[in-house]
């Protein structure tokens, strides 16, 4: 006879609001929400409020958030520092397409905590400045072509919807010829031409697809792999591809939408030890405001004005440029950041002592303020090897997750994302004991035959 499982059950969260406002959305917004990535069908989540690193949807359900909007919110939902600071800046009137200090001492900012940028300007959302960081690599090289790697996610104009998240690897094509995959309709086929797909940490792959092509301009790259768990790139590699990248004449753009002001307060360029042409931001510079930029090389940014279309009603708008400055200033100079990568550290080491307890195999990808668990025994080193980890237990072990009080990304491509206000109390003591319920409950229903043994279903 089959024992009977001893885990306790996960308790059942209220959502009856929400299925009300989901049913009232469904008659204006497409899926009920503002965007693709929001819409859960029934499950879609409705938020009413947050406060540090927790958060309440409308029926009331708590969490300790670790999606924290897929990364912006560096320092805790509502920071009073942030927050009165832009409230007293945007007394003063929001949007005037005029230039204030505001936008000047946000930019001095950047550039002070990354100090390969000569120039940068804002705009308002990383897919722009994505899309302007193109832009300008084309008109300074006068090349075509952009090199971006698969499964990494450069925002969502035409050029960056490119080979982002396949579900059938086998649609990824072959290994030294990727092909480049349209995500969803409405790109111009000639448009996806100008994109050249590349495997992340295949050097010999990247020579190859620059010694026959003399028409590429760029190579795009977020430093990890953030919309693959934050794969790392390999020892050497970003040194190896600068080196490639100056050897064959093409400009170098390091897309820190996600890893900048996270991965250290001059991002992943410091981290590595990089010096890249161009850089994107986005997200952790503004703690959840919408706002971004773009800068690099003072030789490419003096492309602006004269010669290179960029503008924006929005862009450098004092609501954004305030709430830039103000957590620029808390990065530089707290200790926001160090405290934030010692609660990452530490939630790893708790997680992992859970997992290595079930003899499970298991590694972590990305780094301390932004990192995901794949279980799987290969370390993974590209978004093909995403596809043969054990996604079955990583669904149930996050949906456990958000049933008992946190909520990571469902998806196992969304890394988990650590913020000040997590380092405090004893959050994350509770995030790891939420884990090994979460685990445990995972493991025993797999026993029953309630849950598929095997990995490689990408089925996302």
């Amino acid at each position: 006879m089959t024992a009977e499982p001893t885990t306790k059950p996960a308790p059942t969260l209220a959502r009856r609001k929400q299925l009300e406002m989901y049913r009232r959305a469904l008659a204006t917004l497409p899926g009920g929400t503002n965007s693709n990535f929001r819409a859960w069908g029934d499950d879609t989540i409705y938020i009413d409020r947050g406060k540090g690193g927790t958060i309440w949807d409308l029926d009331g359900n708590e969490f300790i958030d670790m999606r924290m909007g897929y990364g912006p919110v560096i320092l805790g939902h509502a920071d009073d520092r942030v927050d009165d600071y832009v409230n007293e800046r945007m007394r003063r009137g929001v949007s005037f397409s005029l230039t204030s200090e505001d936008e000047v001492k946000a930019m001095e900012l950047l550039k002070q905590l990354n100090p390969w940028v000569d120039m940068a300007r804002m705009t308002v959302s990383g897919t722009e400045a994505t899309m302007h960081a193109m832009r300008l690599a084309r008109a300074f090289t006068g090349k075509t072509k952009i090199v971006k790697f698969e499964g990494q996610y450069h925002g969502v104009h035409d050029y960056a919807l490119i080979s982002v998240a396949p579900n059938n690897m086998a649609d990824l094509g072959d290994e030294d010829n990727p092909v480049g995959l349209i995500w969803g309709r409405g790109i111009p086929e000639i448009i996806a031409k100008t994109i050249v797909p590349a495997r992340y940490n295949n050097l010999a792959q990247l020579r190859r697809l620059f010694e026959r092509d003399q028409d590429i301009a760029a190579v795009i790259v977020e430093p990890v792999l953030g919309n693959a768990a934050g794969i790392l790139p390999a020892p050497g590699f970003h040194k190896a591809m600068r080196a490639l990248t100056e050897e064959f004449g093409i400009l170098l753009i390091f897309d820190e939408v996600k890893t900048g002001f996270r991965f250290a307060k001059g991002g992943a360029a410091e981290y590595f030890g990089i010096t890249p042409d161009i850089g994107t931001y986005a997200k952790a510079m503004g703690n959840g405001y919408p706002v971004a930029a773009f800068g690099g090389r003072q030789a490419i940014m003096d492309m602006l004005p004269s010669k290179v279309s960029h503008g924006g009603t929005y862009a450098g708008n004092r609501v954004a440029a305030a709430a830039a400055t103000k957590t620029l200033e808390i990065l530089r100079d707290t200790t926001a950041l160090a405290d934030i990568h010692a609660a990452g550290k530490r939630l790893q080491a708790g997680i992992a002592g859970v997992v290595e307890s079930k003899g499970l195999p298991y590694h972590f990808t990305g780094h301390y303020p932004m990192f995901s668990v794949m279980f799987t025994d290969k370390v993974a080193t590209e978004y093909r090897d995403w596809a043969a980890t054990d996604h079955e237990l990583y669904d149930a072990v996050a949906v456990g997750m958000h049933a008992r009080g946190a909520m990571p990304e469902p998806d196992s491509r969304e890394p988990w994302f650590i913020c000040e206000a997590h380092a405090t109390g004893d959050t994350i003591d509770r995030i790891i004991s939420i884990f090994t319920d979460s685990l445990n409950a995972a493991l025993e229903l797999r026993a029953h035959g309630g849950l598929g043994a095997g990995a490689g279903q990408a089925d996302h």
